[in-house]
C-alpha cells in the first residue's frame, strides 16, 4: 500500500520526477497524443506536405468544424494530434511569435525559431506547478531561406526535425510504411502522394475527401495553401485511396 501511494504522489505531482527520472504528468499527456486522429508531414524537395485524419464522429457535425490544419504565417503551415483546446492555444501562440518576428525585424520568422519557442511555452508547463503538461503535438512545416523544414513538438517541449513523421493515432504503423516508402528526391506532387497513401494505412476503408485535411508549402511560391475537397478527391483517386461507395450502394 505505501508503494502505492509512492506512485500516486509522483502523478499528482507534476513538476516532481520520480525514483527512475520519470514526469509522469507528461507521459500521459503523451497518451492523450496517442488517442487524437493522425496527421502527417513530409517533406520534399519542392515543399512541405501536411495530412490530417478529421473525420467527424458523427454524420451531422460540419466537417469544417474539425480543426487539425492551421495557417500560422504565410510560409508556415501547423498540423495537430490531441487535444484539440491544447492546439488552439499553441497555435495562438505560434502565430503571435510570427507576427511578432516580422513587426520586430521585418521578416518572415524561421521554422527551426519558432518551433523552439513553441517548445519553449511547452516546456514551461512541465516546470510549474498548478498547470498541467499541453495534451497535444504539432507538426511545424515551411520554407526557411528557401529550404523545406519540419520538426514535431513533444508535449515535453522538445523538438525533433524530421524528413517525415506521424502524429497521434497508428503511428508506429504511419511511420513504418514512411520509412519504406520515402524518398528524398520526390517532388511536392510526390509527396502528396505519400502522405495520403500513409494516412489510409490507418483507414482500411478507404479516405473520404471531407474527412481528410491537406495542405502544401511549396518553395516556389513560399505560400500555405489548404486544399479543397474536390482537388483532395482527386489525389485519392489517383493514389487509389479513395474510399469505396459499395456499402452506400447497397
Amino acid at each position: 500500500m505505501q508503494g502505492q501511494a509512492q506512485q500516486q504522489a509522483y502523478d499528482r505531482g507534476i513538476t516532481i520526477f520520480s525514483p527512475d527520472g520519470r514526469l509522469y504528468q507528461v507521459e500521459y499527456a503523451r497518451e492523450a497524443v496517442k488517442r487524437g486522429t493522425a496527421s502527417i508531414g513530409v517533406r520534399t524537395a519542392d515543399g512541405v506536405v501536411l495530412a490530417a485524419d478529421k473525420r467527424s464522429r458523427s454524420p451531422l457535425m460540419e466537417p469544417s468544424s474539425v480543426e487539425k490544419l492551421h495557417k500560422a504565417d504565410e510560409h508556415v503551415g501547423i498540423a495537430s494530434a490531441g487535444h484539440v483546446a491544447d492546439a488552439r492555444q499553441l497555435i495562438d501562440f505560434a502565430r503571435q511569435r510570427a507576427q511578432v518576428n516580422r513587426l520586430r525585424y521585418g521578416e518572415a520568422i524561421g521554422i527551426e525559431s519558432l518551433t523552439k519557442e513553441v517548445t519553449d511555452h511547452i516546456q514551461q508547463y512541465t516546470q510549474v506547478g498548478g498547470a498541467r503538461p499541453f495534451g497535444v503535438a504539432l507538426i511545424v512545416g515551411g520554407i526557411e531561406n528557401g529550404e523545406p523544414r519540419l520538426f514535431e513538438t513533444d508535449p515535453s517541449g522538445t523538438p525533433y526535425e524530421w524528413k517525415a513523421l506521424s502524429v497521434g493515432a497508428n503511428r508506429a504503423d504511419i511511420r513504418d510504411y514512411l520509412e519504406e516508402n520515402y524518398t528524398e528526391d520526390a517532388d511536392l506532387e510526390g509527396g502528396i502522394g505519400l502522405a495520403l497513401s500513409a494516412l489510409a494505412e490507418a483507414n482500411e476503408e478507404g479516405l473520404e475527401p471531407e474527412g481528410v485535411g491537406l495542405a502544401t508549402i511549396d518553395v516556389e511560391s513560399e505560400r500555405y495553401t489548404e486544399h479543397s475537397a474536390d482537388e483532395i478527391e482527386s489525389y485519392l483517386t489517383e493514389h487509389d485511396v479513395l474510399a469505396s461507395d459499395d456499402e452506400d450502394a447497397e
